[in-house]
C-alpha cells in the first residue's frame, strides 16, 4: 500500500506543479497517470511544440516545460504511479482515503487532487476493418518522437493545426511528407497554413486535396496506404507510416462514475474558495475542472493548484495558523535534506 498525503491524478503540468506548492506546505505528494510518462498531453501530443503564454518564457517547448517542472519538483521526491488508472476510490474513516487502479494498487491519502487534463483521452480513428494490425507498426496516431521518422516516407492525413504543424516539422526530418485532407481548405493558424503552402511549393511537401485515406497495406507493417482523389480512381502511395491526425475524444473514464458533479465532461468544483468538489476532500483542478469563468489554460492551472494545496493544509492541520512567506524570503527546503535559498544580505560599511 502506498500512503501519502495528497494523492494526485494526472501528471501534467498542473499535478506536477501541485507537488511543489504542497511540498512548501511540508505535505507529501504521490501521482498516478496512465501514461507511462509524466507530462501528460505536453509529454504526449506534443513535446517538440513551443509554448508562448507561460510567464517568464517568452516561448519554451512543452517537453522543456515538464523537464523544469520534474526538476521543481524533485527535491520534495514525489511517488508515481505511472502507467495505472484510478479506478476506485473509498473512504475509509474521517482522514483517509484509498484509491485502487486499474493493475490493484492500492494508494491511501488524506486528499485526493485530479489533474487528469482532458482525462483519458482516445484519437479519433480511420474505420478501416484492419486498423489494428498495423497500430505501433508504422501506424501511429502521435508522434512522440521525431527522430523515429528520420529518412523515412510519411503520409499524414487531417487538416487541423496538428497535421498542419507536424507536416512542417517532419519535412526536415523525413525523406517525404505527404499530407492528405479531405477538403482543399484547411482549419488551422494562417501561419501554418501558409508554411505549407510555402514548403509545397518548394517540393518539401506532397499535398493531396481533397482525398481521403482509405486502407492500409503491408505484410506485418505498414508499407502503403491507399488514397481516394475526389473525381479519379484510388490509387496506392508506398510509406513507411501513416499518422492520422484527426483529433482526441476526451473521457472521464472511471471517475466520471465516482459521485461528482459533472457538466459537459468536466467536474464542477467551488472556484469561490479552493477547487472543492462536492465530495469533501476530493478537488479538482486544471483543465478537467469547470466552473463560472473557467479558463483552460496551464498558468489557471498553477494558480488552481496554489490555492488547493492550501485548502488541504488547512484540512490536515485543523486550528493551526498558516503565515505565507515568499520563497525569496523562507527558500525551500526539499525533504531530501537540500535547501534552496536567496544570498544573505551582508551588513558592510562602505569607506
Amino acid at each position: 500500500m502506498i500512503t501519502t498525503d495528497i494523492l494526485i491524478i494526472g501528471a501534467g503540468p498542473t499535478g506536477l506543479f501541485a507537488v511543489f506548492e504542497a511540498g512548501l506546505l511540508k505535505m507529501k505528494c504521490h501521482i498516478i497517470d496512465a501514461l507511462p510518462q509524466p507530462g501528460g498531453q505536453l509529454a504526449e501530443l506534443y513535446p517538440k511544440k513551443p509554448i508562448f503564454d507561460i510567464p517568464g518564457y517568452p516561448s519554451v517547448n512543452a517537453g522543456e516545460l515538464v523537464d523544469n517542472l520534474m526538476e521543481q519538483i524533485k527535491q520534495f521526491q514525489p511517488g508515481f504511479t505511472l502507467g495505472e488508472t484510478a479506478i476506485s476510490y473509498t473512504k475509509v474513516d474521517d482522514e483517509w482515503f484509498e484509491v485502487i487502479t486499474n493493475k490493484g494498487t492500492v494508494h491511501r491519502c488524506k486528499a485526493i487532487a485530479i489533474a487528469g487534463g482532458l482525462g483519458t483521452f482516445e484519437p479519433r480513428k480511420p474505420t478501416f476493418d484492419n486498423l489494428a494490425d498495423y497500430e505501433e507498426k508504422g501506424l501511429e496516431y502521435f508522434v512522440k518522437e521525431p527522430e523515429h521518422f528520420r529518412n523515412k516516407k510519411v503520409v499524414i492525413a487531417g487538416g487541423g493545426d496538428s497535421a498542419l504543424d507536424w507536416s512542417v516539422f517532419l519535412s526536415n526530418v523525413a525523406s517525404e511528407v505527404t499530407l492528405i485532407h479531405r477538403r482543399n481548405e484547411f482549419r488551422g493558424a494562417l501561419d501554418s497554413v501558409e508554411k505549407v503552402q510555402d514548403l509545397k511549393n518548394q517540393g518539401k511537401i506532397k499535398l493531396i486535396t481533397p482525398a481521403e485515406v482509405t486502407g492500409i497495406k503491408g505484410d506485418g507493417k505498414v508499407e502503403a496506404i491507399t488514397v481516394e482523389v475526389e473525381g479519379q480512381d484510388a490509387y496506392d502511395i508506398e510509406t513507411d507510416y501513416f499518422i492520422p491526425l484527426f483529433g482526441l475524444t476526451p473521457k472521464l473514464g472511471e471517475i466520471g462514475n465516482w459521485g461528482l458533479n459533472i457538466e459537459k465532461n468536466a467536474i464542477v468544483v467551488n472556484n469561490a474558495l479552493d477547487y472543492q468538489t462536492n465530495i469533501d476532500g476530493i478537488y479538482a483542478i486544471g483543465d478537467i475542472n469547470t466552473y463560472p469563468g473557467k479558463l483552460k489554460l496551464i498558468l489557471c492551472g498553477f494558480h488552481e493548484a496554489t490555492l488547493m494545496c492550501q485548502s488541504v493544509y488547512n484540512r490536515l492541520n485543523p486550528g493551526k495558523k498558516f503565515v505565507l512567506k515568499y520563497t525569496t524570503v523562507s527558500g525551500v527546503d526539499g525533504f531530501d535534506g537540500s535547501r534552496k535559498e536567496a544570498e544573505k544580505a551582508v551588513v558592510k560599511k562602505i569607506d
